[in-house]
This record gives structure tokens, C-alpha cells and sequence, in this order.
């Protein structure tokens, strides 16, 4: 968008917002009752700036976003510090366990003087003192030491169990670190965004403000037309009267004046709704009263301290625009989201402790009891072959930083541009208020000089209402210039970053 067509937009958007105020009033009523329908006293542009900046909705999100982003920050912090979690659970088991699937028979040995050693007792043979050989091919046991089946049964029914794990990790490829950086940078963005939003805020409440003052002076000029006419209408009908004017100047006059009373009463519904819209963009009931410190005061012309369109540092104005500090957060955070998709393909060393208990446990028999015991050790992870896909992920994280950086480099570009065309537009509205001013006084005097031609009869009606015709276009052009000003000495300080 052209900068002329953003600034006639915006002297426009007050009173377009207003024609739409009439449907927020009844969402807007449950809401707003606790807050004044009167202001006290005259409320200056700061204190409706202070009104806007503490009950705008989209600031009151914005704060929102920069706790969320202090919460994960400090979320990304915890990774750096050991983890302990407790693990527990009951279970219910069909069947109870058993070694054996029936009574066991189990050889036994006794010690034999002869070979100073165990040997197991055998049959052997009468004759021969062999040992008997049986169907398995085995010796055949003489004696044996019987374990009844239900001996070596475990009551398992009921299982618990739980466990108090530590996990430290050592090293994780970088992405912790990665992503504290990565958190801060976007608490960053966040809170320039804010920054950036309360500068747009601003600027719609001074759009706003100038709007009333504008129409509440175009109210006192329509009033001043108006008066004129009607005396005018006057003298013409007492000159028709006394036969000196024709039916024709009585026609024009009554018809300038109608046409003058028109305009008044558009005027007045201008200046109600464009006062609704202040209280809208302040976030009060758009049936709030209030004076504004201007409105009734000859507004003064801002001082023309300008400097030229290229005489303006741009680096210092890069560092304090807010939205170009939000774009080098993101390009911060991209570069670190490339840290972390880097992180996939390292290798991660991490230390575990835990302490387990069950009941049954197994360190003393298989006794129903709770028993636990510690365990340390050491986890590595080495990735070694995703088919390309941790690669073809870190990839993609440089094409988002570099398409990031771009968008800052081309973002500056259109902030040097936006600062020349709004010093170059500042500058040329105060020559126009300068011409206007002069116009001002022309128009003036030659409705002076036309009124005394007409007294003494040397000037048409028709002559006169021309005067006053100019007489009105010059304080209609006078007031818009002003108000001119005024916009463009705020959007120059939004360009430059200084609103906020």
C-alpha cells in the first residue's frame, strides 16, 4: 500500500469504525460496567492513549504470549537439570509360577574315604560292582533327595511393584542448549510484538483523537457558516421587501442556507459517532461523555524540526523498530531450530539411578514382602543410518533461517523506504498548512470587503455567498491541514520508532 492511500485510510478509519459501534453495544454491556460512563474534567490525548494501552484486547493477548514464552523458557531450562520420577503399579496374575512341572527325584552323593571326594550313590552290581545301567542310560541312584513339586510353587497372585528413577542427561547433541536460546529469542519476539502492537494502538487512538478534534472544529465552522447565511438571508429579505432584491437572490440564499443546515446536522452525527469511536479503540462504553483537551483550543502546530528524508540514521532506527527486533529474533530462532534438527545426528550420553522395590521380591527366596535395591548406569545413543532423514531435517531448518534472514533484509529495505515517504509527507503537510494559513487570511478579507460592497450595494447576494463559500473552503483546508500534521508527525514517529 502507497503511503498516501495508508494515510487518507487511516484519517478515515475513526468514522468508519464508528458506523459500526452501534452493533458492539449490546456484546460490549456486560463487559463494560464497571467502567465510567463520564470522564472527569478534560481528558488529554495521553490519558487515551494510557485507556487504550490498558484495556486493548489484543495487548491484553500479547502479554499473554510473553508469559507463555517466559514459561517455556524456563521449561527449556529444567532439561539441564536431573529428572527423578516415581513408576508404580499392581498386578493381578491367573496362575502362580512353578519350576517344575511334578515331584523331582534328585541324585545324592555321599563322601567315599577311598577318592577323598562326593560320588553319588549308585546300584551296582552283586557280582560284578558295576553300577547298573538304567533306561536313560544313567546310573541308577541307590538313594535320592525328593522336592515335592509344590516346594518350588510361587504365590504370585498379587504382584506390587514401583521405582524412583534419576535421569541426568550429559550430553544431548547440543539441543538443550539450542533450545534455551531458542525460548529466549522468543520471548524476544514477543515482547517487541507487544512493543509493535502498542505503537499500533497508539497510532489508531491519536487517529481517533484528531478525528473528533477535526469535526468538532468543523462543527464551530459549520455553526459559523451557518450564522452567516442567516444573516444574509435576512438582510436579503428585508431588501426583497423593500423591493431592492428579487425573488431570485431570496431563493438562492434560502436554498444555501438549507443546504448549510444539512451539513451542520451531518456534522453533529459525525462528531457523535467519531467520539464513539474514540471510546471504542480506548476499550470504554461508547456512551462515555468526555472533553478533549483540543477540541475547544486553537490546536497548536507541531514544530517543524525535521530532518531531510535521507538524514536519518537507519541503523539506529533499525534497532528501534520493534517489528524489525521480531524478525531478528525469528532469524535467531531458526538458526537455533537448525541447532536442534543438528542434535538428531549426534550422539546422546545420559546417566540413570533408580531404586526398585516389589513384593513378592526375589533377593531373599521369593518371600512376600517388600524388598528393593539400587541400580546405576549409563545410556548412549548413536544414530547411525535414517535413510537421510535427520539430515534432510537439518536441511530444511537452514532453508527456514535463510528464508528468515531474507525476510529481515527486505523488511529494512521497506523500512528505509516507509521513513523517506513519511519525512518527505510530514514536510509537505506543513507547506500545505502554511499555504492554508496564508489562504486563510486572503479569504478573510474578501468576505469583509464583499459583506461592505453588499451593505452599500455594490455586491450581489450572489457575490457574497461566494465569499463565503471560499471563506469556508479555507478553514475547512486550514483544519485538515492541521489535522494533517498532526497524523503525520505521529506516523513519522512510528516510522522511526519513537511513538512508544
Amino acid at each position: 500500500m502507497k503511503l498516501t492511500s495508508i494515510y487518507s485510510s487511516l484519517r478515515t478509519s475513526a468514522l468508519v469504525v464508528a458506523l459500526g459501534v452501534s452493533s458492539l453495544v449490546s456484546l460490549r454491556a456486560a463487559d463494560d460496567t464497571e467502567l465510567p460512563h463520564e470522564l472527569a474534567g478534560v481528558t488529554s490525548l495521553e490519558t487515551f492513549r494510557e485507556l487504550a494501552l490498558a484495556n486493548n484486547k489484543q495487548l491484553m493477548m500479547s502479554r499473554e504470549r510473553i508469559r507463555k514464552a517466559e514459561y517455556q523458557n524456563k521449561e527449556a531450562f529444567a532439561a539441564y537439570l536431573p529428572g527423578i520420577d516415581f513408576n508404580g503399579g499392581y498386578l493381578y496374575n491367573q496362575r502362580n509360577i512353578s519350576i517344575f512341572d511334578s515331584d523331582q527325584l534328585l541324585p545324592v552323593k555321599s563322601f567315599d574315604l577311598k577318592t577323598q571326594s562326593y560320588q553319588f550313590d549308585v546300584v551296582k552290581n552283586p557280582m560284578t560292582g558295576e553300577p547298573v545301567i538304567g533306561p536313560n542310560g544313567q546310573p541308577i541312584p541307590s538313594s535320592v533327595a525328593l522336592i515335592p513339586k509344590e516346594a518350588m510353587e510361587f504365590d504370585v497372585h498379587n504382584v506390587f511393584f514401583g521405582a524412583i528413577t534419576l535421569t541426568q542427561p550429559v550430553y544431548m547433541g547440543g539441543k538443550i542448549v539450542a533450545m534455551n536460546k531458542l525460548t529466549k529469542a522468543a520471548k524476544r519476539a514477543a515482547e517487541a510484538l507487544h512493543t509493535a502492537e502498542a505503537e499500533n494502538v497508539i497510532y489508531a487512538v491519536d487517529a481517533a483523537y484528531w478525528q473528533v478534534v477535526s469535526l468538532k472544529a468543523k462543527q464551530r465552522l459549520a455553526e459559523s457558516y451557518t450564522n452567516l447565511l442567516d444573516s444574509l438571508n435576512r438582510n436579503v429579505h428585508l431588501m426583497f421587501d423593500e423591493g431592492v432584491a428579487t425573488r431570485s437572490d431570496v431563493l438562492s440564499v434560502d436554498v444555501k442556507l438549507n443546504a448549510a443546515q444539512v451539513d451542520l446536522v451531518k456534522v453533529n452525527n459525525g462528531l457523535v459517532l467519531s467520539r464513539m469511536a474514540l471510546a471504542q479503540v480506548c476499550g470504554l462504553p461508547v456512551d462515555t461523555q468526555f472533553t478533549l483537551a483540543d477540541e475547544d483550543n486553537q490546536v497548536a502546530v507541531p514544530s517543524e524540526s525535521l530532518e531531510p528524508a535521507g538524514g536519518y540514521d537507519m541503523q539506529e532506527v533499525y534497532d528501534r523498530r520493534p517489528d524489525l527486533r521480531a524478525l531478528g529474533e525469528a532469524v535467531e530462532a531458526a538458526h537455533q531450530q537448525s541447532k536442534v534438527a543438528l542434535s538428531s545426528m549426534l550422539p546422546t550420553v545420559a546417566i540413570a539411578g533408580a531404586y526398585e522395590v516389589s513384593n513378592p521380591n526375589m533377593y531373599d527366596g521369593f518371600k512376600k514382602r517388600f524388598k528393593g535395591a539400587f541400580s546405576v548406569g549409563a545410556v548412549v545413543s548413536i544414530p547411525l543410518w535414517h535413510w537421510g532423514g535427520n539430515y534432510n531435517s537439518y536441511r530444511a531448518a537452514k532453508s527456514d533461517e535463510i528464508v528468515r534472514r531474507l525476510e529481515l533484509e527486505d523488511a529494512r529495505e521497506l523500512v528505509s523506504l516507509q521513513v523517506s515517504q513519511a519525512s518527505y509527507k510530514t514536510q509537505e503537510a506543513y507547506k500545505t498548512y502554511r499555504m492554508t494559513d496564508t489562504n486563510l487570511a486572503k479569504a478573510d478579507e474578501n468576505l469583509r470587503t464583499a459583506t461592505l460592497a453588499f451593505r452599500e450595494g455594490v455586491a450581489t447576494a450572489d457575490n457574497v455567498m461566494e465569499a463565503q463559500t471560499a471563506w469556508l473552503k479555507a478553514h475547512s483546508e486550514q483544519i485538515d491541514a492541521l489535522i494533517e500534521v498532526q497524523l503525520c508527525q505521529a506516523y513519522l514517529s512510528k516510522a522511526l520508532g519513537t511513538l512508544y
